[in-house]
């Protein structure tokens, strides 16, 4: 069985607190790790020796921290096999699914390279007289990420890389559902040339989550989970006068038009809300086919291919989806079928009863449909984060606008049409921070920015792009005139560059 401690000062060291959680290896039930879980006095162990190697990465030249980054890609690259083995039987995802999850933290990792072009700041010749004006932009210490089970490759590298790359230190604290890749990427960071200390990653619960919250030394969090929580460390991060970026909760909807390609619409809603189990936070998990022939039509092809659904281990890699990540999450997951059974909805693909052969105890759930689904019900206002897809029938274009409008996450959306002018006028209103227009996960490309409206969002940068720029480093601002410029005799009113 492994035994996962903590990654401080450069190198892997034992939890102290005596506190221990299970990691699970959801294909087969089985524990597969013990992960230490921290201490408010192991936390600032490693806020201190991120903190007392900052000051010198901060100094170095922003291409030579660009060039860590760079080996560091070329090192995942080396190790993908690997990491993604790791990921999969700690998270259940399927191999290529976790590839995936790697592929998409390595693209931000990519765009940090860049970070001497980025942080590049302004310059002002000549703003009055002998008055020049610029700006430069610096790091900000010490900062820390929070990160979920559900991306355990992806959104650690989305928080360390731009963070590092500006030239702060970092304290990762993932999920201690699948702590085993955040460990690795730490080791590979290392082994690319990044300075002890730069990079500390803390396994723990609530206690460790708490004192990165509490600790003056942090100067930044960024933290991606479910919306209660991400508006918690919102507000006691803002107590503690921390920047912050939470990134919660989703339901995310797919608005299907009558004059939609139906072939390539059933494709994308069973990729899209049954891929990873359900387990993300892009996932569609509502469809919305507008008026009832529309409706019909979709529910005649997409029964069977839910039907179809292959439900596999994760080291299969012929199966659409794994297993959930534990025996708690496949609990809720039924608990919230049978409470949509109760509340009045159709279920047309019950997928509760699945079970693998070879891997009785393993966590799966095959796929579950409803129709007749309405927005007064839990199932549709909660966020399920399994492999259970919604269909709520809209009578017209205007009811299926507001449905995504109103309800109270407004992560991701997507528009399914022929119709150029239904798009741009979708695009336009609808009340999400990212859409798709025929694609159904509408994750921007790492130079863009990722990030939820409402309850899918708190703070007011986004995750990647150059609002991560923005966010992991201040601006100073210099206003300069030398001697030969200045003129004699006290000034009393506010300068002017005149």
């Amino acid at each position: 069985m492994l035994d996962y401690g903590h990654f401080i000062g450069g190198k892997r060291v034992a939890g102290t607190s005596g506190r221990t959680g299970d990691v699970f290896e959801p294909m087969t039930g089985d524990v597969r790790a013990k992960v230490a879980l921290a201490s408010r006095a192991e936390v600032r162990a490693a806020i201190e020796n991120a903190k007392a190697a900052q000051p010198a990465w901060a100094a170095t030249n922003p291409q030579r921290r660009a060039r860590v980054l760079v080996r560091f890609v070329d090192l995942v690259n080396q190790h993908y096999d690997e990491l993604a083995d790791i990921l999969a039987r700690e998270h259940g995802k399927t191999v290529p699914d976790a590839k995936g999850d790697i592929q998409r933290g390595v693209e931000v990792a990519e765009f940090a390279t860049g970070i001497p072009h980025l942080m590049k700041g302004e310059y002002t010749e000549g703003a009055g007289p002998g008055i020049d004006i610029y700006s430069m932009r610096q790091a900000l210490g010490v900062v820390a990420g929070i990160t979920p089970f559900n991306f355990p490759a992806m959104i650690p590298m989305w928080k360390f890389a731009p963070a590092i790359a500006c030239g702060n230190a970092f304290i990762l604290k993932p999920s201690e559902r699948d702590p085993g890749v955040p460990m690795r990427l730490a080791e590979l960071m290392m082994e690319a040339g990044l300075p002890a200390g730069i990079l500390n990653v803390v396994n723990g619960d609530k206690e460790a989550v708490d004192a990165i919250l509490d600790d003056a030394d942090i100067k930044a969090v960024g933290f991606v989970g479910s919306s209660p929580i991400a508006q918690y460390i919102y507000e006691r991060a803002a107590r503690s006068n921390k920047r912050a970026q939470c990134f919660g909760g989703a339901k995310n909807h797919m608005i299907i038009m009558p004059d939609a390609d139906m072939d390539q619409t059933v494709d994308a809603l069973i990729g899209a809300g049954y891929g990873s189990a359900g387990e993300r936070c892009m996932a569609i998990s509502v469809a919305v086919p507008v008026g009832q022939a529309t409706a019909d039509k979709l529910l005649e092809r997409l029964i069977p291919r839910v039907e179809a659904l292959k439900v596999g281990p994760s080291t299969d890699p012929s199966a659409d989806f794994g297993p959930v990540v534990t025996r708690a999450a496949l609990d809720k997951i039924k608990g919230y079928v049978e409470t949509g059974i109760q509340e009045g909805a159709k279920l047309v693909v019950d997928g509760r009863d699945f079970r693998m052969q070879g891997y009785e105890n393993g966590f799966y759930m095959g796929g579950c449909l409803f129709d007749e689904v309405t927005s007064d019900m839990r199932i549709y206002k909660e966020e399920i984060f399994g492999p259970v897809l919604s269909v709520v029938r809209a009578k017209d274009y205007d009811e299926a606008l507001r449905l995504p409008n109103e309800h109270e996450y407004g992560n991701g959306v997507a528009i399914f049409t022929r119709d150029g002018d239904a798009a741009r006028d979708f695009a336009a209103k609808v009340q999400v921070g990212m859409v798709g227009i025929n694609v159904p996960i509408p994750v921007p490309i790492a130079y863009y920015t990722f990030g939820g409206w409402k309850a899918s969002g708190f703070g007011d940068l986004n995750q990647h792009g150059p609002d991560s720029v923005r966010f992991y480093t201040k601006t100073k601002t210099v206003t300069s005139r030398w001697p030969s410029g200045v003129k004699e005799g006290a000034e009393f009113t506010i300068p002017l560059m005149q």
